[in-house]
């Protein structure tokens, strides 16, 4: 049901150049497809252009709408257009049209643009998810040096056992792992090979598709704009995965302390690939629906009032799962695995042992545990009062689906937490878990994209479309 809404939600985002059939001799368009004569066309990145004649056809065409007299006029949660009678002749130049527009070239360089960001999303979703798995089967620090280019893996024998001496100098093999065999070392060399190579692998799935685009026209210079700063951070993000392996590999303070991570650059690591990820899921979402459903004022009025909730509840949602790197970084997930108390008490008494008092917070496991069982329960909550301000609020109804969708996945979130933290940190529970993280921060991005104020050409034309009986 929520899919079935979301999907339509999507198909009529992108459908606002649609053209109705003449209705006494008038034609007719969804909102914001208007003349704005104000309005410049949008500009190519590295260029300027307009649209070619007759792309509203083509556009109407292309996504299958047929030419509808009374659902036009009406609101329903299938049809989320909102038609507004036009003076001028049905050919229209969608470039004075007043939409927030981020790919020229007409309905197919959308469509094309729009599946390739959203693969690229997809693609960092399953590299959070294997960075995760290795880091799980404690596989980060297998490889003990870098190359930014090149890096085939060893194909020999001998070569096999140059990387085993190699990873036997480094502090993990000599106080956790001494004795392992070289199958066994050929198995967490596999595993942080894998993932270096899927983030190579997401680079070039990025730049080659983002120059073509580029030497097409598709792209807008606010876009291009975007995608460029998304690459640079993507290649950054390397870096800072680099820097964080090696803190690892150095030796750590004290004899009875396990060599690993920095659990301050691991939540660095995680936190740019957040980043990277909202930003690549926002842009793919902003161009195959370039206005928020909003097919009467009230519908605008509520979005407005739900998304005033819906931005703090997603920042809070990134918080805890930065909080969760954090219990990662200090291996926390295994210092009390009961709940809801920790051992026997609620709150452990060691949790401001650390000197100066702010070290508790991000080193301290009894502290950094707390923290993220508050974190997660406050976000539980708060996605819950979420659903439950948003009840009486007149909005689209695949926005409400949707909000009930979060609600649920901030349930099996919580859920998967707890029973990963009374298993003992089994892999493949932890790993559903920073899955279902990621899971749940794409369902808020979704709400708060939906949720966005529509562009004034569009307002405009909510305010001048005459009520008519349906």
């Amino acid at each position: 049901m929520t899919g079935g809404r979301l999907g339509t939600l999507i198909r009529r985002g992108k459908a606002l150049t649609l053209i109705s059939q003449l209705k006494n001799s008038s034609p007719r368009v969804p909102y914001g497809c208007f003349s704005s004569p104000a309005l410049p066309p949008p500009a190519r990145f590295g260029g300027s252009g307009s649209h070619r004649e007759g792309f509203l056809s083509r556009f109407a065409s292309f996504y299958g709408f047929k030419s509808m007299r009374k659902s036009l006029y009406g609101q329903s949660s299938r049809n989320m257009s909102t038609s507004i009678p036009l003076a001028s002749s049905s050919k229209m130049d969608l470039s004075n049209s007043g939409l927030r527009l981020l790919v020229t070239k007409g309905p197919h360089a959308q469509k094309v643009v729009g599946i390739w960001l959203f693969g690229c999303a997809a693609w960092v979703f399953s590299l959070v998810v294997l960075g995760g798995v290795t880091r799980l089967t404690r596989s980060g620090l297998s490889m003990t040096n870098w190359k930014f280019v090149g890096g085939l893996p060893p194909l020999s024998e001998d070569r096999w056992l140059l990387e085993f001496e190699k990873y036997k100098l480094s502090p993990e093999y000599k106080r956790v792992n001494n004795g392992m065999t070289l199958e066994d070392f050929k198995f967490i060399y596999w595993m942080e090979y894998a993932h270096r190579m899927w983030g190579r692998g997401l680079g070039m799935v990025f730049a080659f598709p983002f120059m073509y685009f580029l030497a097409k026209g598709f792209i807008t210079r606010q876009l291009g704009l975007r995608l460029s700063a998304l690459f640079a951070l993507g290649g950054a993000q390397g870096l800072i995965g680099w820097w964080m392996v090696k803190s690892g590999l150095e030796e750590p303070p004290s004899e009875y302390v396990q060599p690993r991570v920095s659990p301050y650059r691991l939540a660095t690591h995680l936190t740019s690939a957040f980043v990277i990820y909202c930003g690549i899921l926002w842009t793919a979402l902003s161009v195959v629906m370039p206005e928020p459903p909003s097919g009467t004022s009230e519908w605008i009025r509520g979005a407005a009032r739900v998304q005033k909730w819906a931005l703090p509840v997603s920042l809070l949602v990134g918080m805890t799962a930065i909080s969760g790197a954090f219990v990662a970084g200090n291996d926390a997930g295994h210092a009390y695995n009961t709940f809801p108390k920790m051992g026997d008490s609620w709150i452990p008494e060691d949790i401001f042992d650390m000197d100066p008092l702010i070290r508790n917070f991000f080193e301290n496991t009894s502290t950094v545990q707390l923290n993220h069982r508050i974190l997660a329960t406050s976000t539980l909550a708060s996605v819950g009062g979420l659903w439950y301000a948003a009840r009486k609020v007149n909005m689209h109804p695949a926005v409400r689906s949707l909000i009930g969708s979060t609600l649920g996945m901030a349930a099996v979130q919580v859920t998967l937490g707890i029973t990963t933290l009374l298993t003992y940190v089994p892999v493949s529970l932890a790993s559903a878990h920073q899955a279902g993280a990621l899971t749940l921060l794409t369902l808020l991005i979704i709400l708060t994209h939906t949720l966005r104020r529509p562009s004034p050409a569009l307002l405009r034309s909510l305010a001048s479309f005459p009520k008519t009986k349906s």
